[in-house]
């Protein structure tokens, strides 16, 4: 790898070796004594140490015929530029047949035809030159000769290394020395004996002493007044023991001296330094007058400053382009946080933080929202917003009558000068809460005045007024609960909360109805006081919804009981999210909405009933207009005399006639009522004349001589110190009509069940008798048939007609063994040998024998049955109940479909959980077993009659699939004389499944 010429001339090496003299004796004998090595290791003819200077690369030292190159600059050369351009050792055995030289002329002279050269390096890597061997022949270099050259050009490089730092020393010393001369800033320096070494114009000029005089002396003596020399000799003393140790800078200011006596404020800054291994100290002073006058200055304005905040009655707060507070005044400093209650007032690092938040909870204008950090209007202000009459909420102890939490409006402002820089911000602060609150309570009053004004009725001014107070006030609910006419309980009439707010489990959840002396509105109720709790989870008491309310975040409550005159009428509740201490100027406010509420309500209601009654009379009136029955009121004297006080206009439905208007009604009935019933109204008579309720149903002969039954219901009252009675008559002949028709129903049905029965016993014994009578001609016929076919004059028509009758005998035998099973099963005359069955072999058994049938219409079958199932059946009968369950999957599943049978262990509910661990199911436990197929199926609604006697599914009949019906009820019938259930069900895809549950071997 190569670099170019012009990079190594710009090394910044080069003035290092001019300054160390290098460059000023060429030939200088200290490098040419390693040329002279290297040619002799190489055995070379001629080798050179060349080194770069600024633009040129001159050859320093040489031997052999290089020797006429000492002291030439040789980069204009090619040969030597590429040599000397080479960031790594180089050797090239024949110039001419490089062609990375490309034929470049050579120098003066004998003409170089083999090269070797070694880059020589600075500390840092940089090529300061190079050490060549050079040959007028072309060869081969020696490589042990190489790597003793490499080594020579190693030890010109530490001798290098010495002059650079020589250099460096040297152009260091010149370039302190001219910053020093030029420095504005006094220096001296001081040896470990504290005397001045060094001082430079800077310092003559500050304390009017040259150099001359200064020098050599002790420099407490010259830079201080006498008073402070003690303290300026052990501050040096100090740093000198704590060389190199000592900070690299330390500022002190002090109180200098001039030569005519004058004090002036200066700044020192000390600077440690071991110099052949002595401490030295370099002193920079600088005077600082004006930046302590300036400070005297900012100070008397800083104080001004402050106290002119303080004086205001505003709070201010404001900070630096940093954020950091630097201005808290006396306002804002005296307000007690709520977080700090009882305890020390925040410290001013407390308040210079600026954590509001922390220190004072402050919210939005809701009073709820968290107002967050970068929301503050100060960090709003810094940002360069402009803020105008943003609204604060904060709470702070010692809030006095209030809430807890003050209300402040906030101005903020950017602090920038004239040319747009932002150097921070200032906010203004203005305590409104009384002024709020006084706004509030008009605006309460007025929107609550204008609701009443509104209001068509009291239900929806109770609504309306709950929902202005709690809206203006900034509640979060408030609701309007209301006492009955019989004064029993108190119900909710009127309910409002803020949107947004879910309060379901306390206005759904919790009851709206409460007796007196429950929940707050009950206890208000009761005690006919307001109540107000500041903070729910602290109060003792145990009201209903308490623990609702706290549930969905509410804190405080506030009741207040609604009067009409002495009575509560009602009692209107408010909650807030947030804990309320008491607010005399709010509830006072409140006791006069009640008070207007409650006249409202009481006028109201009062034009409500009047109304109402109205209406409810025309109603009634209207209602008794359109039914049949008699509705009268009768006034019962005090001789027993009962005159008619209203009675219905129309009496002709139930008495076959208008009755007389102005007649004793006692004397009337008493006319109409049936002989047989005398006894009985004049019970009812005698009941309603003691002012007790009474009923009578009697037969009465209408006015148009028909006899009809009547029911009459009759209720007393006091009135104005009179007995009223109210009273229906109602026409019941024809119920009387429809129960003796009922009656005779009745028995009609009961003689149709008994019959039924009867013919149902009769079946039995028929089918009995049948089976009975039919099996041994069947019998019979079988093994006639059985002969005729085996006679081997028969042809084959003949054959064929005997197989028809072996075949139609062998389905009526076993219609018969059916029809026969059943009437014993029902009789209770099959008698089961119960046994421990291993109820896997017996399933795959019985899959076993129907697989020939199910390979005939290639049907998939497979069996899974749990080892170690063991059930307490009958062999021989559950094998029949599984002969005919798998019968019928064959059958009724169409070629190429699958049945699939398994057997395991239930689950303790009558059904398989599809796990066993092959110990019968356990103590206990029941086997289920399952067989499904891809069939047919069965329709839905017909699921609930498979199982009885001769029915056959819709599908199986149009299918034209014989069967008789009775498979599945003799299955039934054996499963359930075992103890054990079956049920069938649709499979999910299409076809059937059968569930066999019976109880497991214990």
């Amino acid at each position: 790898m190569t670099r170019t010429v012009d990079a190594v001339r710009e090394s910044r090496w080069s003035q290092a070796l001019r300054v160390a003299g290098l460059f000023d004796a060429p030939g200088a004998p200290a490098l040419s004594r390693p040329a002279v090595l290297a040619a002799r290791l190489l055995d070379a003819p001629a080798a050179l140490v060349a080194l770069a200077d600024g633009d040129r690369w001159t050859c320093l030292g040489a031997t052999g015929p290089a020797d006429r190159w000492t002291g030439r600059d040789l980069a204009p050369y090619p040969l030597f530029r590429w040599i000397l351009a080479a960031d790594a050792p180089l050797t090239v055995t024949d110039v001419r047949a490089d062609a990375r030289l490309g034929g470049s002329p050579a120098v003066d002279g004998p003409e170089p035809r083999a090269c070797a050269s070694f880059p020589l390096r600075a500390p840092d890597g940089t090529v300061l030159g190079t050490l060549c061997a050079l040959d007028v022949r072309p060869r081969r270099w020696d490589p042990r000769g190489l790597r003793l050259a490499e080594e020579v050009a190693s030890s010109v490089e530490a001798q290098l290394a010495v002059r650079l730092d020589e250099g460096r020393a040297r152009l260091s010393a010149a370039r302190m020395s001219a910053v020093l001369e030029r420095a504005q800033d006094a220096f001296v320096s001081v040896d470990a004996a504290g005397t001045v070494t060094a001082w430079n114009p800077a310092a003559e000029r500050l304390f009017g002493r040259p150099a001359s005089e200064a020098v050599g002396r002790p420099a407490d003596e010259l830079i201080v007044p006498r008073r402070t020399r003690p303290w300026l000799r052990e501050e040096l003393d100090r740093v000198r023991r704590a060389a190199p140790s000592y900070p690299a800078e330390h500022r002190v200011e002090l109180t200098a001296l001039d030569r005519t006596g004058r004090e002036l404020p200066v700044e020192m800054v000390l600077h440690a330094r071991t110099e052949r291994g002595e401490p030295v100290l370099h002193a920079f002073l600088y005077d600082i007058g004006h930046r302590v006058a300036a400070r005297r200055r900012l100070e008397q304005e800083r104080r001004f400053m402050a106290g002119l905040m303080d004086s205001l009655d505003v709070g201010v707060v404001a900070c630096d382009g940093d954020g950091e507070v630097v201005l808290v005044n006396r306002m804002l400093r005296e307000i007690e946080p709520a977080s700090r209650s009882g305890a020390e007032p925040p410290s001013p690092e407390e308040m210079r933080k600026g954590d509001w938040n922390a220190l004072y909870e402050l919210y939005e204008p809701d009073g709820r929202t968290p107002l967050r950090p970068e929301e503050m209007p100060l960090a709003r202000a810094l940002r360069g917003e402009r803020i105008d009459g943003f609204e604060v909420m904060a709470r702070r102890a010692g809030a006095g009558a209030g809430t807890g939490l003050r209300r402040y409006l906030v101005n903020a402002r950017p602090i920038e000068t004239a040319d747009g820089r932002r150097l921070g911000a200032v906010t203004a602060v203005h305590d409104i809460t009384e002024r709020y609150r006084a706004g509030l309570l008009r605006t309460a009053q007025e929107t609550v005045a204008q609701v009443l004004a509104e209001a068509a009725s009291s239900g929806q001014a109770a609504a309306g007024v709950t929902a202005a107070v709690t809206d203006t006030l900034g509640w979060t609910c408030g609701e309007y609960w209301q006492v009955d006419p019989d004064e029993t309980v108190i119900r909710r009439l009127g309910l409002w909360s803020r949107p947004g707010r879910d309060l379901d489990a306390l206005t759904r959840g919790e009851p709206d109805v409460f007796p007196r002396g429950e929940g707050l509105a009950g206890t208000v109720w009761a005690s006919a006081r307001r109540m107000w709790i500041p903070d729910l989870a602290l109060d003792t008491r145990g009201f209903t919804r308490k623990a609702a309310a706290l549930r969905v975040g509410l804190r405080a409550a506030m009741g207040l009981p609604v009067r009409s005159g002495r009575r509560v009428r009602g009692v209107l509740t408010f909650f807030t999210d947030t804990v309320q201490e008491a607010d005399e100027d709010l509830t006072a406010m409140l006791d006069g909405i009640c008070a207007h509420m409650g006249r409202y309500l009481e006028r109201r209601r009062a034009e409500e009933l009047a109304l109402a009654l109205d209406a409810d009379r025309r109603h009634l009136d209207h209602i008794i207009s359109q039914i049949d029955d008699y509705v009268w009121t009768v006034e019962v004297t005090d001789g027993g005399v009962i005159r008619p006080v209203r009675l219905h206009s129309d009496s002709s439905a139930v008495f076959g006639g208008r009755l007389p208007a102005d007649a004793d009604a006692a004397e009337v009935m008493a006319e109409l009522v049936h002989s047989d019933d005398q006894e009985s109204f004049a019970a009812f008579h005698a009941a309603i004349t003691r002012a007790r309720p009474a009923e009578l149903e009697c037969r009465i002969i209408g006015l148009d001589g028909v006899t009809r039954w009547v029911w009459v219901r009759a209720r007393p009252r006091r009135e104005d110190h009179r007995l009223l009675v109210d009273g229906i008559t109602s026409d019941v002949t024809e119920r009387h009509r429809l129960a003796e028709q009922r009656e005779l129903l009745l028995a009609r049905r009961q003689e149709q069940v008994r019959r039924l029965r009867e013919l149902d016993r009769m079946k039995d014994e028929l089918v009995a008798l049948v089976g009975h009578e039919l099996r041994s001609p069947i019998g019979a016929i079988r093994d006639l048939a059985v002969l005729l076919r085996d006679d081997p004059e028969l042809n084959d028509e003949q054959r064929a007609f005997a197989d028809v009758i072996d075949r139609k005998s062998g389905h009526l035998q076993r219609l018969v063994d059916d029809l026969r099973d059943l009437a014993r099963l029902d009789a209770g005359q099959i008698v089961l040998d119960p046994r421990p069955v291993a109820l896997d072999g017996l399933v795959r058994q019985a899959v076993d024998d129907h697989r020939p049938a199910a390979d005939a219409k290639r049907l998939a079958v497979t069996v899974e049955a749990t080892g170690g199932l063991r059930v307490r059946a009958d062999p021989v009968r559950l094998r029949q109940v599984l002969d005919n369950l798998l019968s019928n999957a064959v059958k009724y599943t169409p070629d190429g479909g699958e049945v699939t049978v398994t057997a395991r262990p239930g689950d303790g509910n009558g059904y398989g959980d599809g796990y066993g661990d092959g110990d019968g199911g356990g103590a206990g436990g029941t086997a289920v077993v399952t067989v499904a197929d891809t069939g047919i199926g069965i329709p839905a609604e017909q699921y609930p009659r498979l199982f009885g006697r001769f029915f056959r599914a819709s599908t199986a009949v149009e299918s034209g699939i014989k069967g008789t019906g009775l498979g599945l009820a003799i299955t039934r019938a054996i499963v359930e004389a075992h103890g054990g259930t079956i049920v069938a069900s649709p499979r999910e895809d299409t076809g059937t499944v059968f569930t066999l549950c019976l109880p497991a071997e214990r």
